[in-house]
């Protein structure tokens, strides 16, 4: 699928596109979210109810930083260097990653035991990684300067669209469908297994949505001679630019990758711990047994999914903000705000009051999905924003590394195995990052123009 010289015209410039262009080819991003905040909810429960202790959660959430760190620079610089005249450059990866996620998605509430659901994530972050790195670059591939705060806003909302659901879902078959707490087989509840069942189905309808409701620009043309030096070294090629690109990033993306490097810690241990310390420190709950547990866990998957209704509304207010006090103030006010709602869960008395908490997350989360890509974007060169994005994502997935291979030894030594302790701690790690976020980020007072253009022969049409 390797774009010719024949095959791609030359790339003159990017028109704007309508709204309802913006949304189909972000819809995907729905479902992919539904199936991380599937995961993200529900497998810290899932694998205490394989009697997983508190000290082996962060190590089998593994996982998801290993692989984003090893997938999304491959899947980056190939699908920077894939084109089919039918599917375009990156649909073809939409398609393979979310036929796989579906697959495993469908299996892990059958897992008999701990190893079986640590594998499976495994091999479902792989594929999530596949479906999900190339969307990023999606944005940048076919919007304008001047619309990409809209389309990763677009993305930011249909991320917390499928998230609030996706969160909610347990919640939701037990007390709306009336379906059974009860398990088949293993520990793991029917109202979660159900869960995963329709959340596969989610997936992989919204990923095919997207990949037949939009086009693709071909890429700009590659010199003849320089092609031919690429496209004969193959992978080994590959590998020399990833590491030339991670040598020479741009100044602007080391300073965002080390806001990055401090806020995501803060989502990371709340998705570790938040729902099990909801059900143990509000809910009270004594065990895994116990029928509090189980009601904290699904009350916890509710305000998790309301973070994620706050941060879908607030997202189709934030370019307004953004284009109000820059992008830089945005986010470091909208992390703030994370931070704050974190910390705060340590004061909560009574369950309803963890929606307070969730508001401020929410708007986090909003920003966090939105305003670094938003940033970043027009700082890359437009050949190579995929592996510039997948390796973006480095300082994401090694912070979570870092929790995953200590954080056990620090919650059994430091912090006597407190749940809600650790979720506090991202808050302030949160809080840290927007320091940096404005003391660190220079924005120009051009970033954001108008640069619409068109392209200027027939065959320079999407395909």
């Amino acid at each position: 699928m390797a774009l010719t010289a024949s095959s791609a015209p030359a790339f003159i410039s990017k028109p704007k596109l309508s709204f309802a262009q913006i949304f189909n080819m972000s819809f995907g991003f729905f479902g992919i979210q539904f199936g991380w905040d599937l995961q993200r909810a529900n497998m810290g429960p899932i694998y205490e109810y394989l009697k997983a202790s508190p000290e082996q959660i962060p190590l089998l959430f593994l996982a998801a930083p290993l692989t984003g760190l090893i997938v999304q620079p491959i899947i980056g610089y190939m699908s920077d260097r894939t084109w089919h005249p039918r599917w375009g450059r990156r649909r073809p990866y939409f398609f393979a990653g979310a036929f796989l996620s579906t697959i495993c998605l469908f299996l892990m509430p059958n897992s008999g035991s701990l190893w079986m659901a640590a594998g499976l994530l495994w091999i479902l972050d792989t594929s999530g990684n596949i479906a999900m790195e190339p969307f990023r670059a999606f944005v940048a591939d076919k919007l304008p300067e001047s619309q990409r705060t809209q389309g990763f806003a677009m993305q930011s909302f249909l991320i917390g669209l499928g998230g609030s659901i996706a969160s909610a879902l347990p919640w939701l078959m037990s007390n709306v469908f009336h379906v059974s707490n009860s398990s088949s087989g293993n520990s793991i509840p029917h109202t979660v297994e159900f869960s995963f069942y329709a959340g596969a189905a989610i997936f992989f309808i919204a990923v095919l949505y997207t990949i037949f409701t939009s086009k693709e620009y071909p890429p700009a043309i590659i010199p003849a001679k320089e092609k031919a030096v690429k496209s004969g070294k193959g992978f080994g090629n590959g590998f020399v630019e990833i590491t030339q690109a991670i040598k020479n990033m741009p100044s602007k993306m080391k300073r965002l990758a080390l806001v990055q490097f401090f806020t995501w810690p803060g989502l990371f241990l709340m998705w570790f711990y938040y729902n099990t310390a909801v059900a143990r420190d509000v809910f009270h709950a004594t065990g895994t047994t116990d029928p509090l547990y189980t009601k904290g866990i699904e009350y916890g998957g509710l305000t998790l999914s309301y973070y994620n209704i706050v941060s879908f509304l607030f997202a189709l207010g934030i370019p307004f903000i953004a284009g109000k006090l820059g992008r830089k103030t945005t986010h470091t006010v909208c992390l703030l705000c994370g931070a704050i709602g974190l910390v705060c869960v340590r004061f909560v008395t009574q369950p309803y009051e963890l929606y307070f908490c969730m508001t401020g997350v929410g708007i986090a989360w909003s920003s966090i999905l939105s305003m670094p890509y938003a940033m970043l974007a027009g700082s890359l060169p437009e050949d190579k924003i995929g592996v510039y994005m997948g390796i973006f994502n480095f300082f994401i997935v090694l912070p979570e590394i870092i929790a995953s291979l200590f954080f056990g030894w620090i919650m059994e030594h430091l912090l006597n195995n407190d749940r809600m302790l650790a979720v506090q701690a991202g808050g302030v790690l949160m809080a840290l990052a927007a320091v940096l976020c404005y003391s660190l980020i220079r924005e120009n007072k051009n970033e954001i123009t108008d640069d619409a253009a068109i392209y200027e022969t027939a065959d320079d049409r999407p395909v």
